[in-house]
């Protein structure tokens, strides 16, 4: 997740990825995402396309996104976790012969009131990597929630209006960020600098559509804010949020942000072995938070979570659909989400890595090729067009292994199977 101690035998360290887009393109005059407006003028031809066409998937309208288990709303989490007999065995079929390094839950939510659940390795903790972003986001709408109780379009206007500086938070994160002109409709990507000011729905956008890990420690930040200050922080200025951080006691601030982030999931039942964030994404956060607790992701914590996230349950219904957009891609698809199997579909992803190299060994190892360390996490919800909806959490740690390619061959065996019925 954030730095790792340097060591001379060690090479690459990857987080995230840059080159993935997410939120419906039709929803900059919503959200002020400006990277959305072009988007948006690609596709009605007054801009000319410079990358790949948009998939179909990746086509619809913000409102043409639902939560897929409403009807459900009133079951407990756990009700949806028991063992198709004959789905288990397909999907067990697909890692026999593998060890342990390979953890997956799947359910088949095509039809909410006959769905069907699979399961390997379930409870094996990951270091998440950016998965973790997807707690920041949580925290957040939960903040907003307690500041805006009775209004959540006054909550939206908050993610809009309310702009916000990078500062040493945004730091350190070789990742870079689009930024588009809608005056000069130009394009730029570069990193995050201290002096970058974006509103608390454009950082969130960055946080997740490229995983820019800056992003997520200046949300995180925000958040944050929210809990400290509470129904002031709307008026909040740069300067009294320096203060704060400089007149309070560093374990204070760690206990704090630390309880942001890790007791929404708590709240949905997820305990602390199955998900829990200890530290934030950039060295820069660290001048004034520590670290705390260390950070673990496992197939059934964050399962729950997506599953809850449906039922429209994480914070309230509102929250978890607009939470659901955010994680919408509308772009270049990568790793499981890049299987052409999925080509068709709409897909809401977030991704993570963590790979390690002993260059001391002789071995092959690169990129997602890890021969220490090679996590790689997906985190999917599925929607075909003829209804076959499903939710996949697979988490992996192979050691020299391309676990994208990985990754993405393992989405068209799955979705092969989930198909099948």
């Amino acid at each position: 997740m954030k730095k790792i101690l340097a060591l001379a035998v060690l090479g690459l360290i990857g987080l995230g990825f840059t080159e993935f887009v997410e939120y419906p393109i039709d929803g900059y005059e919503r959200t002020g995402i400006k990277r959305l407006k072009r988007l948006e003028m690609i596709k009605n031809g007054e801009l000319k396309e410079t990358s790949s066409p948009l998939p179909e998937g990746a086509k619809k309208s913000w409102e043409d996104i639902q939560l897929n288990l409403l009807s459900k709303k009133e079951d407990s989490v756990g009700s949806f976790f028991v063992v198709n007999e004959s789905f288990q065995k397909d999907i067990g079929a697909l890692f026999r012969g593998l060890d342990k390094s390979y953890s997956l839950t799947i359910l088949d939510i095509s039809d909410p009131d006959s769905v069907r659940y699979a399961e390997r390795n379930k409870t094996l903790g990951y270091q998440p990597g950016s998965v973790g972003k997807l707690a920041v986001l949580v925290a957040l709408f939960e903040q907003l929630a307690k500041i805006y109780p009775d209004s959540f379009e006054l909550r939206t206007q908050l993610l809009k209006n309310k702009v916000v500086k990078a500062g040493v938070w945004g730091l350190t994160d070789e990742h870079t960020i689009p930024i588009f002109d809608v005056e000069k409709n130009t394009l730029v990507k570069r990193q995050v600098i201290a002096s970058d000011v974006f509103s608390l729905y454009e950082w969130a956008d960055h946080m997740l559509s490229v995983s820019n890990n800056g992003a997520a420690s200046i949300v995180w930040r925000e958040a944050l804010l929210m809990a400290a200050f509470g129904e002031k922080y709307p008026e909040l200025t740069e300067e009294e949020a320096m203060a704060y951080f400089k007149e309070t006691p560093k374990k204070e601030l760690t206990d704090l942000a630390n309880d942001v982030v890790n007791l929404p999931l708590r709240d949905l039942g997820i305990t602390t072995d199955e998900w829990r964030l200890g530290s934030f994404f950039t060295s820069g956060a660290n001048t004034y938070v520590g670290d705390k607790g260390g950070s673990i992701g496992t197939p059934y914590g964050l399962m729950k979570f997506l599953v809850q996230l449906e039922q429209g349950k994480v914070i309230d219904e509102a929250s978890s659909l607009e939470m659901k957009r955010l994680m919408y891609m509308t772009d270049r698809r990568i790793r499981y989400a890049q299987s052409p199997a999925l080509k068709e579909a709409a897909v809401y992803f977030k991704s993570g890595s963590l790979y390690k190299c002993d260059r001391s060994k002789g071995e092959e190892c690169g990129k997602y090729m890890g021969n220490v360390q090679n996590f790689m996490n997906s985190v999917i919800i599925v929607e075909h067009p003829d209804n076959c909806r499903y939710i996949v959490v697979l988490m992996t740690n192979v050691l020299r292994k391309n676990s994208a390619s990985d990754h993405m061959y393992l989405a068209s065996a799955i979705d092969k199977i989930v198909r099948k019925g």
